[in-house]
């Protein structure tokens, strides 16, 4: 489905004397306004620096604070982009744990919520058990987040894993950082889970996920149910799309302050990041 932003960003570009085609193919990345260009990046990359849509409970006061709480915190702390079914670890502190620390390595299955209270739920095989953990991002207790494989899904939340089978989830404790190219796209993983049988934990077969595959029929009434709570035509409401979004306009003042941020902060996490994984891989085995 393309997108209110995207359509919004294309009717702009036209009316300011710019042509892009509606083929995503044919649409060249030079053809399109920096400005504009970066706040279709940035809108994925950074769903957490992005204000509620709900124009009911906006308080402009409140998101400044929070957006420049949220800088201070990356400033601090290496927060490295990722996404839905990137594979990555999380060391917090812990003062039960042996030395004070305790990780846990697994595929971030779910993004949730908004500014300081977005979260990031992590899940692994642990002894033949799925365990999940819920993050607060910008927690104080968060010492170290780590990219090990940067990667996509078809589906922008994984959380149907918990009914696939336990290999879909299942990530090395061992699991070496990989290092993605500078500048090269995110790749996206099309790996589809095989869902185990009923009954499941939530009725999935109504979410018209991409990244899951039923290895027997459903009933007919489950698939009733399915096809009468659809809303085929929500994928037009041109309304509910905007309605999703935050105006063009303010996401293009956040992503101002976010690219002064990359420009300073996130290049030198950035060096020191590819300085560790160099001198990693030199280590002697």
């Amino acid at each position: 489905m393309v997108s209110m932003l995207r359509r919004a960003l294309i009717l702009g570009v036209r009316r300011s004397g710019y042509h892009i085609s509606a083929c995503p193919e044919l649409r060249a990345a030079h053809s399109m306004p920096d400005h504009l260009a970066k706040a279709l990046d940035y809108r994925e990359m950074y769903p957490d620096l992005l204000p509620a849509p709900d124009i009911t409970r906006r308080n402009h006061v409140r998101e400044s604070l929070e957006l420049g709480d949220m800088l201070k915190r990356r400033t601090a702390l290496d927060i490295p982009e990722f996404y839905v079914g990137t594979y990555m670890s999380i060391t917090v502190s812990d003062k039960n744990a042996p030395g004070k620390k305790n990780k846990f390595v697994g595929i971030c299955i779910q993004r949730k919520d908004v500014g300081l209270r977005h979260q990031v739920v992590l899940r692994n095989i642990v002894e033949n058990e799925g365990v999940e953990i819920t993050y607060d991002l910008y927690s104080p207790l968060i010492l170290e987040i780590q990219v090990l494989r940067l990667e996509k899904r078809l589906d922008k939340d994984l959380s149907f894993l918990r009914d696939a089978l336990p290999e879909f989830s299942t990530v090395p404790w061992n699991m070496e950082p990989e290092q993605h190219p500078e500048g090269s796209p995110v790749p996206i993983n099309e790996t589809k889970a095989i869902m185990k049988g009923l009954p499941w934990t939530q009725r999935w077969e109504r979410k018209e996920l991409k990244g899951m595959i039923v290895p027997f029929e459903l009933s007919e009434k489950r698939v009733r149910g399915a096809i009468e709570t659809s809303k085929p035509w929500e994928k037009y409401d041109l309304m509910v799309d905007y309605r999703s979004q935050i105006p063009l306009e303010e996401q293009i003042v956040i992503w101002n302050q976010v690219e002064k941020h990359r420009r300073t902060v996130e290049e030198r996490h950035k060096y020191i990041r590819r300085r560790k994984l160099m001198q990693s891989e030199e280590l002697p085995v």
